[in-house]
């Protein structure tokens, strides 16, 4: 059996990715048991992998995974060695530029250097350098809205879905930079290996989503 090994992000994206998976028609009977971290059946043409999102692109890199669903913000930041496959319209939500209220992306831009808050230091330093901008990236594990209300950052590059913390924190959108989404990405080498297999999940897979 060519059996397919599927990374699955923990998280925001999880309940909607295993939500595709399970209404894919060939989808094998799995069991669900949030505690176990593989699931497996031995008849199963599939093995889940349940992994942090940000360790989806690299499991699907180094072929510990064929395939993989992830954000697409994780592939912008990590730049992992893989090909991204399809847009799976899950997970929908924005990558912006947010500053305080009182801000205007003018005066932001006009200040010379800024300083930026962010979960996303390489794809926030790309998108300064295609600005022209100079800026010191700050990198925060936690919350960053609060940030510019601290003084510690200028704006944050974060994602946004409802903008509902923003508008709490007293911050709103300067710009909309890229949208996202979950997608899915294969291995370099299974894509080879496995072609048959993989075009046929991903066939089905777009069935669902067009459904």
């Amino acid at each position: 059996m060519n059996k397919l090994t599927i990374a699955v992000p923990t998280g925001r994206l999880k309940e909607e990715a295993l939500n595709l998976l399970f209404r894919m028609p060939h989808c094998p009977s799995l069991p669900l048991d949030s505690r176990k971290l593989v699931i497996e059946e031995e008849n199963s043409p599939w093995r889940i992998l349940l992994t942090h999102p940000k360790d989806v692109s690299t499991y699907v890199e180094y072929g510990v995974a064929d395939l993989g669903i992830v954000g697409k913000d994780i592939i912008l930041e990590r730049g992992n060695e893989i090909y991204e496959l399809l847009d799976l319209k899950i997970g929908l939500c924005v990558m912006v530029l947010a500053a305080p209220e009182r801000v205007t992306l003018e005066s932001l831009w006009e200040k010379g250097r800024i300083r930026i808050a962010t979960k996303y230091p390489n794809f926030t330093r790309r998108y300064l350098q295609e600005k022209g901008v100079i800026g010191d990236i700050i990198f925060l594990y936690g919350s960053i809205e609060i940030a510019p209300n601290i003084g510690l950052a200028d704006a944050i590059v974060d994602l946004v879905s409802t903008g509902k913390t923003l508008r709490e924190n007293h911050l709103r959108v300067m710009e909309e930079i890229v949208p996202v989404s979950g997608r899915l990405v294969v291995n370099r080498i299974s894509i080879k290996t496995k072609g048959e297999t993989i075009r046929n999940f991903v066939e089905e897979i777009k069935g669902v989503i067009r459904a």
